[in-house]
């Protein structure tokens, strides 16, 4: 088969798009066809030989991705003859093997695809579709509410903008560049505005003078600074990521906020868990995105390309050159121009 390997870490370009043999299943495991596969920014962490939030880093050459869907075309000892032929999407956790013709999983981490669902939406709702509902949990959301999201041209913000909109909430979506706010407005924001071009935060003041009442912030740095001086009294400052830079606030910023009833809350890892009361609170999301997928209430967006061209879509995602989720498609035939995302980062 062909599979995208690292030999070592370092920049995209060490990412080899070569033959390598088929993986076999294990007891318990399958064989997936690969019609896509999920790029994360973990992935090019790891790939730098970042260990971020990954229990270790891989041993080498490695196969990365961690999210696929695809058909099952091969079964393991005792693994349930039901699952063959069937179309499944899967988080692999932090095991990697997705960026390939064919991945191996364990059977218990499969989900159906659901009808009218395609492989690469699916691939995005069982990541970041996850992890968009577990932030949702802490916004209680509804009418009245004024939902600020950076990034809203990205995986996760595309969909907070959608589901802010249908929970009856007004949206500012924040996006870098014309093209950006453009999808953003797309999506439903009732105002959508480049925050890299000067007068931004005025056009959300003239517009929401009260304030807004949650900062969905996987941004960090100037960006959430300035969102923060934008929030009503008693609003909630959800903060998932820092892309661009974290942000440390002095000691009378902190009071400042404080006195005003601001709270601060990092919501990835145990937190959000906490809020799912199921025995296994990640499947839990992943089930509640892909039916919210299926349903048409949330519509992931996409930028694809061609399993050979692993390397391209690790530079783009890095410069913030993609919109929605970067998929990994083996049926894509690579391209000879610059690829061009099928909807909203």
């Amino acid at each position: 088969m062909n599979a995208v390997r690292l030999h070592a870490f370092g920049p995209a370009e060490n990412l080899v798009h070569e033959a390598v043999p088929a993986p076999v299943p294990a007891a318990g495991q399958v064989r997936v066809a690969v019609a896509a596969a999920g790029v994360h920014l973990l992935d090019t962490s790891l790939r730098e030989g970042v260990r971020g939030p990954a229990p270790a880093l891989p041993d080498l050459p490695t196969v990365p991705g961690r999210e696929v869907a695809g058909t099952v075309e091969a079964l393991g000892p005792g693994t349930d003859p039901a699952w063959l032929g069937r179309r499944v999407v899967v988080h692999l956790g932090f095991a990697p093997g997705g960026y390939a013709e064919y991945a191996v999983a364990d059977a218990d981490r499969l989900h159906p695809v659901p009808d009218g669902l395609g492989p690469a939406e699916a691939v995005a709702m069982i990541g970041t579709g996850r992890t968009a509902l577990g932030i949702l949990q802490f916004a209680a959301l509804g009418p009245g509410s004024v939902a600020l999201v950076p990034a809203a041209a990205g995986g996760i913000g595309t969909l907070l903008v959608q589901y802010a909109k249908n929970a009856g909430a007004e949206v500012v979506a924040l996006a870098g560049g014309p093209a950006k706010t453009a999808l953003a407005a797309g999506n439903g924001a009732d105002l959508a505005l480049d925050y890299t071009a000067p007068g931004w935060s005025a056009a959300v003041r003239t517009r929401y003078p009260d304030g807004a009442t949650v900062l969905f912030d996987s941004v960090g740095g100037a960006t959430a600074r300035t969102a923060l001086g934008l929030l009503a009294p008693g609003a909630r400052h959800l903060v998932f990521g820092w892309s661009g830079g974290e942000l440390v606030l002095t000691d009378a910023e902190q009071a400042a906020l404080t006195a005003r009833g601001i709270t601060t809350q990092h919501v990835l890892g145990p937190a959000m868990f906490q809020r799912v009361a199921t025995p296994d609170p990640l499947r839990t999301l992943e089930t509640r995105a892909l039916a919210e997928a299926a349903a048409g209430r949330l519509r992931p967006a996409l930028t694809r390309y061609p399993l050979a061209e692993a390397a391209a879509a690790h530079r783009a995602l890095e410069s913030r050159a993609t919109t929605g989720k970067v998929v990994l498609e083996p049926g894509l035939r690579p391209f000879r121009r610059k690829p061009v995302g099928t909807a909203s980062g």
